[in-house]
């Protein structure tokens, strides 16, 4: 057998941190985690079990005491006790009591209070659904059965437990409200989130339509000569035969249809040649046919006779099959040029093996298999199978609807999937099936795509659904074809967050409480994030409202200093905010300090290291930012072969110095000749500028744009070995803060479908109505609910108590609020 399997566990946990009475065995993993094991047999389980791979960690410290009767067992964080003379048949009176909280779990309480975790598939979803349990909760407990799971054999493959009935296997987290420890010691003790390849960070072409070699090629040129940059193409079931002539229904199959594709390794090389990587969809369900290519191959290794023409049955956890499956039907393929596969498991849950769900042992050893040379980087593109599934990113969500509905679900539901470790979801940005195509969807879903883990299109074989950003309307092109570019142009911000997830456990997209878990307001609304270290998101996720022709959201900025992200302004943190805004604007915002570098737009569907970058710099705080770079696909990357480069700036009343230092670690295989252009944001007229290289005076060029209040200074050089300050003195300490309402209102009233007079007096009386926002009320009859809710939100600025995000609930809100002033 050739099969890559990994067997590079050490499940068996430090031997000072086990703690065994009788039937029941303890392990403190990390002072608020503990592995409780009761088993009347004392044959306790330390083999690797599908979710936790790494027992064996650095002993913690604990005091432990054990009478006739109760063992008791501290940590610096918990206090565990247990009944063990009447622990004959299960845990009796076990408990672990939250020393910061105080908080006392019982064995077998629910937790009513758990923050959700992620679910196995969106497919036919249309809205808001239940989640399956994360690892954190607001009172600060979680507990994993892991009774159940199967365990490793020393040669990599899964076998059932030789475990009593009775037996149990739990994991306590006790991380109180410390949600990003938890999720960091769960990827400790379970396995890290691999490092992706560059290239699936940019925006991906898919599309379930029978589509020739030619057009295909032809479409992938139609985006390039608009200049929306792709850099994956992945190609659905109709690349291998689908009209079979036998009883197979053509949905699993692995030989090109000469039809559409009677060229098949030219058509990768083609689009090899236009910079993109290429995925064949996967349906392995149905096992193998005569009609396919591979079938005598198959049946002979599995000592079936060819001519008897019998199907080759799917039975991957037969080891046998598993090794026929990957060499005959997979690797030839990949040595033609397919990049990945999309393993589009959908048929259930159940092998031969008691317990093995295939979906999970598919993720596994596809990941496992892309790897076997060692040079390529491995990731799956798959459906999620349970705890552990985050060391198989990519998440594929599944067959959504084209609805705002479930366009409105998508991110909460994606950083909700931190809480169980899993940042690398991927949706049908635009919708799978059914619903009513419309230009504003499509439109939102590509922005929010832009700020969400992976940008990938798609959607099933019905003409009336429009993926291409120029199938709808040139409005609609112009701002997805930016969101597009936005997209590629963020990759080394992205990369650099996936560097942090891989290394340091900290995902990219995370809910709000994860930052300020002490902030009741951090909880109340779902569809707000993260995006990396410098950014929070909150995309528009609902209609224009059709009489102010402008989307509205609410949301929630922390205390401090906050700048939208794409045009600089600022927003003092510590409330609510009604932010409306037109088809091209996005939700963004730059917390103080931010430093965000972007590449330099190529034009191209390139995603190499950029030989331009474009950094952003926001004011209001020192910060430092560790930029990270490698070659994007080796595993070189594993044994030191990457670079980081400490970006920072420093303020001090009317100063500011942003500092580029030298790269740290290797360089070979950096662009040997780089420059950089750096942006500052919301900066008040500057009196003088120096910029130093090597500690010596650069002239560079620059530029101040007043109205922006940015501070452009170009063309600079970007050598490995320099290092690279820029001192700004400025006219007065501070930075730049404006009262936003004046041009809010302005904008509004242009775009309002408003009677002319209306807006005319509206604009003459602004001056009082930002002083007293009640005189809008004169205007009530003038002007519909929506009109007068945008106005006084806007006016009223930023809120203490949370804004409701349905506006008529908010509208109800403000005339009480008149009412009772």
């Amino acid at each position: 057998m050739s099969l890559s399997l990994y067997t590079d566990f050490t499940p068996k946990a430090n031997h000072d941190s086990i703690i065994q009475v009788g039937p029941l065995r303890f392990t403190v993993l990390t002072p608020r985690l503990i592995r409780m094991e009761f088993n009347p047999t004392e044959n306790f389980e330390d083999r690797a079990s599908q979710v936790f791979w790494y027992r064996k960690q650095a002993a913690v410290s604990y005091t432990k005491s054990e009478t006739k009767d109760k063992v008791t067992i501290q940590t610096s964080h918990l206090n565990l006790t247990c009944d063990v003379e009447r622990s004959v048949h299960s845990f009796h009176d076990l408990q672990i009591q939250l020393k910061k909280s105080g908080f006392i779990w019982h064995y077998g309480q629910e937790n009513n209070t758990n923050l959700g975790g992620t679910v196995r598939t969106l497919d036919n979803v249309n809205g808001a659904i239940s989640l399956d349990p994360g690892l954190v909760s607001s009172t600060g407990w979680s507990v994993v059965d892991d009774s159940h799971s199967l365990v490793f054999r020393e040669d990599g493959w899964l076998v059932p437990r030789n475990a009593h009935p009775a037996a149990k296997d739990l994991y306590f987290f006790g991380y109180g409200r410390d949600f990003t420890a938890c999720v960091q010691d769960f990827q400790k003790i379970s396995g890290q989130v691999p490092l992706l390849p560059r290239f699936t960070l940019g925006n991906w072409w898919s599309r379930y339509w029978p589509y020739t070699q030619e057009e295909l090629i032809a479409l992938m040129d139609d985006f390039s000569e608009r200049q929306v940059p792709l850099s994956v193409c992945i190609i659905d079931m109709d690349w291998h035969i689908v009209e079979t002539g036998n009883e197979s229904s053509g949905w699993t199959g692995y030989t090109w249809n000469p039809k559409m594709f009677p060229e098949p390794k030219k058509f990768l090389d083609e689009l090899n040649n236009r910079g993109l990587k290429k995925a064949l969809n996967l349906h392995p369900a149905a096992g193998v046919y005569p009609h396919e290519m591979q079938y005598k191959a198959m049946a002979e290794q599995l000592n079936m006779d060819p001519l008897s023409e019998e199907p080759v049955p799917f039975q991957i956890s037969d080891p046998d099959f598993s090794d026929a499956y990957f060499n005959i039907l997979h690797h030839p393929l990949e040595e033609m040029g397919v990049d990945f596969w999309w393993i589009d498991w959908q048929q259930g849950t159940k092998t031969e093996i008691e317990a093995l769900d295939p979906l999970y042992w598919l993720n596994h050893l596809h990941f496992y298999d892309i790897a076997r040379n060692g040079e390529k980087r491995p990731f799956i593109f798959s459906r999620y199978a349970g705890l552990g599934s985050h060391r198989y990113p990519i998440g594929f969500s599944g067959d959504t609807m084209v609805t705002w509905e479930m366009l409105q679900f998508l991110p909460y539901f994606t950083a909700t999937a931190a809480n169980v470790g899993y940042g690398w979801w991927s949706h049908d940005i635009g919708g799978h099936m059914g619903g009513i195509e419309e230009a504003e969807l499509y439109l939102r879903w590509v922005q929010y795509g832009v700020f969400s883990p992976i940008l990938r299109v798609h959607s099933t074989n019905n003409p009336y659904h429009e993926r291409r950003p120029w199938g709808f309307d040139a409005q609609t092109e112009a701002y997805a074809s930016a969101a597009f570019q936005l997209r590629h142009a963020l990759i080394p911000y992205i990369y650099t967050a996936a560097w942090q997830n891989y290394k340091n456990g900290i995902l990219p997209i995370r809910p709000m409480y994860h930052i300020h878990p002490d902030e009741i307001d951090a909880y109340q609304y779902p569809n707000e994030y993260t995006f990396g270290s410098e950014l929070i998101a909150c995309p528009f996720t609902t209609p224009r409202d059709p009489e102010t022709r402008l989307s509205r959201q609410v949301i929630w900025l922390p205390e401090g200093d906050w700048f939208d992200f794409t045009i600089g302004e600022y927003y003092e943190g510590g409330g609510w905010y009604a932010f409306y805004g037109g088809l091209d604007q996005i939700p963004v915002f730059a917390k103080a300090g931010a430093i965000v570098p972007l590449a330099a737009s190529t034009g191209t569907n390139s995603v190499d290291l950029p030989k331009s970058l474009t950094i952003h710099v926001f004011p209001g705080a020192d910060n430092t930012y560790q930029f990270y770079e490698d070659d994007g696909e080796t595993n070189d990357y594993k044994h030191g072969i990457y670079a980081t480069r400490e970006m920072s700036q420093i303020q001090h009343e009317n100063k500011t110095q942003f500092l580029i230092r030298p790269i740290s670690g290797d360089s070979s295989f950096l662009p040997p000749e780089r420059t950089c252009s750096v942006i500052f944001h919301a900066l008040l007229p500057p009196e003088s500028l120096k910029t130093e290289v090597d500690g010596h005076e650069f002239s560079g060029s620059y530029e101040y744009n007043k109205d922006k209040h940015q501070l452009v200074v170009k063309n600079l050089p970007y050598a490995s070995s320099s290092e690279l300050s820029i001192e700004i003195i400025a006219s007065e300490p501070g930075f730049y803060r404006k009262d936003l309402r004046y041009d809010n209102i302005n904008t509004m009233l242009k775009v309002f479908k408003l009677n002319s007079y209306t807006k005319q007096q509206l604009a003459i009386q602004l001056n009082d109505l930002v002083l007293n926002p009640l005189l809008l009320v004169p205007y009530a009859d003038r002007m519909k609910h929506s009109h007068l809710l945008a106005l006084a939100e806007t006016l009223m600025g930023k809120q203490r108590l949370k804004i409701s995000d349905d506006p008529d609930t908010a509208y109800q809100s403000l005339v009480n609020k008149i009412l009772h002033l």
